[in-house]
């Protein structure tokens, strides 16, 4: 094309399995006495996932390029600028997208693919609508896993008929009970379907689902079973309404619905069922990142009433470790080490892994950089909490009502006195960075790019992905690429590192 290539350059890129190419796949596997895939996503997703890229190279597979990463030596304006320019350098990108003014022209552009969605050789499951100036998504942002500036337009789920065998209620780690519905076995877009959550009571009592009734089933968005209607006319006559019990089905405590709320709770905050999945998310990667205490040892840690609560899994000794199935005297003595090492763990790390209903690792962040202290979080009213810019009223609700609850303070106090170090929380209290925004480029000497970022962060500041009028400073390491252009076109200040820790010490 007309324009000049860069010197370097990376892209994210869609790998598909076309349904000819899934068949045929399948095929060859049938015929070697392999397990055949349920679907293209499965098979492409296994393909990718192959330790030996011998077998992967085997597989029929293809791309579509369509997302910009790292780039030197050219700058884009707009999406469709970007998607024009790698198309003509020999890379694939979908024909099919179109750039649209307009709401109406995007509402168009679905239902045209909604018509072309059997005739594609590949499965889609509806469009993805992004913002095309550049300059604008930067201004938008990004969620903690997702970007504001796209959003995806689904295309009505597939459809088929399949009969309700049970309705079984199921305990969430936050002890919300959810009734489940378990069918007949039904295969829907290649996948074969045996549950699907029916939310709450008012979803039930909406659809009027019973057990032994004949029902609608889709997989929302191509991926989550659902229960859509009940055909009425194929009822049986000895059919009776479902009501969640008044009796949690793992601890027999009471099951109550909170007023202003669809669902109901188990009230019991000990219940193993929560206990389970709140360890589990408390020692996740994202959050305390325990190293390895997985599955297995929580729940044999929860059944032989080791564990209460979070505070408990520091003062298990090493012979308790040693005697769990499956764990040896070294095993024990790595999970030792890795619950002694988690005690450093970041303030807005901690505070995620505490399982704070809406809480995320995003929010996290914002009541960490506003409150600076913990005991200030504790003391928090709703009125200052919906004050913080991203934080809103259902968010806000939610940390008033958990550090009103006793029980979670006592076991905060516990976790303290377990060694858990909150010095990094008390560290985060300087605003010297307060409203700046960075921009990050090039290989850092001193910090990782994650290290500068949580540092920025920490100090009040904001760390973008790309270079816009609203930047303050960009942090350049060796061999910066476009962004460093960019800033000087812009004529935003470009630093080093010897100028960043001035700024930050």
């Amino acid at each position: 094309g007309n324009r000049s290539a860069p010197t370097r350059l990376e892209v994210r890129a869609e790998v598909i399995l076309g349904n000819k190419e899934f068949i045929s796949l399948n095929e060859q596997r049938q015929k070697a006495g392999e397990p055949i895939f349920a679907n293209p996503r499965n098979a492409a997703a296994g393909s990718l996932r192959q330790l030996d890229p011998r077998i992967t190279a085997t597989r029929p597979l293809d791309i579509f390029c369509h997302g910009i990463g790292q780039v030197t030596g050219v700058s884009f304006q707009t999406y469709d600028e970007f998607l024009t320019a790698i198309r003509d350098w020999g890379l694939k990108v979908n024909p099919l997208r179109r750039k649209c003014h307009g709401i109406s022209e995007v509402i168009d552009f679905y239902r045209e693919m909604e018509e072309k969605r059997e005739s594609l050789g590949y499965e889609i499951d509806g469009v993805v609508i992004k913002v095309n100036d550049l300059e604008l998504r930067e201004r938008v942002g990004v969620k903690t896993r997702s970007p504001r500036w796209a959003i995806a337009y689904k295309f009505p789920a597939r459809q088929e008929t399949t009969q309700i065998e049970d309705i079984i209620a199921q305990v969430g780690r936050t002890g919300i009970v959810t009734p489940v519905a378990i069918m007949k076995p039904v295969r829907i877009g290649g996948v074969e379907v045996r549950r699907a959550t029916m939310h709450n009571q008012d979803e039930i009592d909406k659809k009027d689902v019973r057990i032994g009734d004949w029902v609608v089933v889709q997989r929302a968005g191509d991926v989550i079973p659902e229960v859509v209607k009940v055909i009425k006319s194929k009822r049986p006559r000895d059919t009776k309404k479902y009501q969640i019990p008044d009796s949690c089905p793992v601890c027999g405590s009471n099951v109550v619905r909170v007023e202003g709320e669809a669902a109901h709770r188990c009230q019991n905050i000990s219940c193993p069922a929560q206990l389970k999945e709140s360890i589990k998310h408390f020692s996740s990667r994202n959050a305390m990142d325990i190293e390895g205490l997985g599955d297995k040892l929580v729940n044999q840690l929860v059944e032989r009433g080791k564990v209460k609560d979070f505070a408990d899994l520091y003062l298990i000794n090493k012979d308790d470790w040693s005697n769990l199935e499956r764990m040896a005297e070294k095993s024990a003595q790595n999970i030792i080490d890795a619950l002694e090492k988690s005690k450093h763990v970041p303030a807005d790390r901690f505070i995620y892994a505490l399982g704070i209903r809406f809480v995320g690792e995003h929010v996290s962040r914002l009541l960490v950089n506003h409150f600076k202290t913990l005991e200030n979080l504790k003391h928090a009213d709703y009125e200052e909490l919906i004050s913080i810019h991203e934080i809103g009223p259902q968010v806000a609700r939610s940390v008033v009502e958990f550090f009103q609850e006793q029980q979670n303070l006592q076991t905060i106090d516990r976790l303290l006195k377990a060694g858990i170090s909150l010095a990094e929380l008390e560290q985060q209290t300087s605003d010297k960075l307060a409203g700046k925004t960075f921009v990050l480029t090039g290989a850092l000497e001193n910090f990782t790019r994650a290290e500068a970022k949580n540092i920025i962060e920490s100090l009040g500041g904001r760390v973008a992905s790309a270079v816009s009028k609203s930047t303050d400073f960009v942090l350049i390491g060796s061999d910066p690429g476009s962004k460093a252009d960019k800033a000087k076109e812009l004529g935003i200040k470009i630093i080093g590192e010897s100028e960043f820790q001035e700024m930050i010490f």
